[in-house]
């Protein structure tokens, strides 16, 4: 099942807002959220871009992935599902594992996903994310550090004022699972979750999320090269 989100925050960040305890979204209504599998095992979230293209975080990559989409419980088949295999997997070139920077990779589906109501692409962003603005992030995590979650865990949090010289933006917390999923404001993709500190629900550090708006031009050239 999906977690939904709650009433937007202010732009101030209270240290302990967290995504633990959100509320079960409606079903499909985050109909870009992929989720990334290996070998049959739930590996990360990640965002469907156009029917070709799926974002998520460079340390996801792995051998074997596999893409399901149209999905909201990951424990049963609701009808919607599709299964696609992955055909190219490009990290960016100046992804460090140990720092995480630049944590941002491009998957080609080796054959596009049939859109639909629930598979749609997330639009890409034409602009930076603005101070206080509500945004959702959505996942198949935890919604407690014991408890995993079948479906996602989006919640609308007041954004703190990124500084446009960074390729990442520290935001409110995020549960464990969540690697790669979207950060979403008014329908526009503008963060990739990249890591944070775990237990999440103990930790005072904040999450880190990849700004999707300094990697522009590397998306639109790898997949005008791809």
């Amino acid at each position: 099942k999906g977690l939904c989100p709650l009433p937007p925050l202010p732009a101030a960040r209270d240290d302990t807002d967290k995504m633990l305890g959100g509320e079960e979204c409606e079903p499909h209504s985050q109909p870009w959220q992929v989720a990334l599998f290996e070998r049959g095992r739930f590996n990360c979230g990640a965002s469907l871009i156009s029917a070709h293209w799926v974002l998520s975080a460079a340390h996801c990559q792995t051998r074997s992935l596999r893409v399901r989409l149209g999905e909201h419980n990951l424990r049963k088949r609701d009808g919607p599902e599709q299964l696609r295999t992955v055909a190219r997997i490009i990290p960016h070139p100046r992804y460090e594992a140990r720092s995480h920077r630049h944590d941002v990779m491009l998957l080609r589906l080796t054959r596009p996903a049939r859109l639909s109501r629930q598979a749609r692409p997330v639009a890409l962003p034409t602009r930076c994310p603005q101070p206080g603005e509500a945004c959702v992030v959505s996942g198949w995590g935890l919604v407690s550090d014991d408890k995993p979650g079948t479906k996602g865990i989006p919640e609308s949090q007041g954004m703190g004022a990124p500084d446009p010289e960074v390729s990442h933006s520290h935001f409110p917390f995020f549960p464990q699972g969540d690697s790669g999923g979207p950060l979403v404001c008014g329908g526009v993709l503008q963060g990739i979750v990249s890591w944070g500190d775990v237990p999440c629900d103990t930790t005072t550090k904040p999450g880190v999320y990849t700004k999707v708006c300094s990697y522009l031009e590397w998306i639109k050239e790898t997949i005008k090269r791809n």
